[in-house]
């Protein structure tokens, strides 16, 4: 299927690993241009290789606003303008509420609630002024079930799920659609960096882990001309994990 978005060009946060690099991937299949960061320089480079079609690999920390906010610009710079915005960035240290400080919490908010903020104020009015744009960000399905030992991102993620939902909302009129993704267990460095043991897939209702190419190829759907009609959803992308109706 021709998702209609060959030549527009993508900023995909924190792109250079993960389901980022997964969704940059699928995005740059369908002909869009591509900007990805991370923090460093020789990895990005090689992601951004990984990723082919042109895509332009920079360096940025989207765990502070300015840092977030200046991987807009700079994608915007790079590109000629970000017709899809992929907000996305690493997890908080893990923690229970007995174990995690009261100062734990604000450098997890930064990370996964202003940096999505922050970028799109910078990426949103201009997508408003054309007419046309896409903001999918990945956020964790721990915002409709939290994960046991992860307060930090349980909070912040549930933060930015209210922001998304109220600027899909607002924009809705201006041919901007806002939407999140809610990844489970995926085979990522995140899933290995938390202890989780290498047969995780088997508590999973499908059976398996979830692939990053996978979860990329949905997240341009939801980027895609298909989509229009398609704002203000948050969607699991979990094989099953999160057992609740709604």
């Amino acid at each position: 299927m021709d998702l209609g978005i060959s030549g527009k060009r993508a900023a995909v946060a924190a792109g250079s690993a993960g389901l980022g690099l997964g969704t940059a991937i699928a995005l740059a299949n369908e002909g869009v241009h591509v900007a990805i960061c991370g923090r460093d320089a020789a990895r990005v480079a090689e992601a951004a290789a990984q990723v082919g079609h042109g895509c332009v690999g920079l360096v940025a920390d989207v765990s502070s606003t300015p840092g977030a906010a200046g991987f807009v610009d700079a994608a915007s710079e790079a590109l000629g303008g970000v017709d899809i915005l992929i907000p996305n960035a690493g997890g908080p240290k893990p923690g229970t509420f007995a174990s995690t400080d009261l100062e734990d919490y604000e450098p997890a908010l930064r990370l996964n609630l202003l940096s999505t903020v922050a970028m799109c104020k910078a990426a949103v009015p201009a997508m408003q002024a054309r007419g046309w744009g896409r903001v999918v960000a990945i956020t964790s399905v721990s915002v409709r079930q939290p994960i046991a030992n992860l307060i930090l991102s349980n909070t912040a993620r549930a933060g930015v799920t209210g922001f998304l939902k109220t600027l899909a909302l607002e924009v809705a009129r201006s041919g901007v659609t806002v939407n999140s993704v809610q990844p489970g267990y995926h085979l990522t460095e995140r899933i290995k960096g938390l202890g989780h043991p290498a047969d995780i897939g088997r508590a999973i209702p499908v059976g398996f882990a979830g692939d990053p190419g996978d979860f990329g190829r949905l997240v341009a759907m939801l980027c895609s001309e298909h989509a229009r009609f398609v704002t203000g959803t948050h969607v699991p992308i979990d094989g099953g994990t999160y057992l609740g109706l709604q």
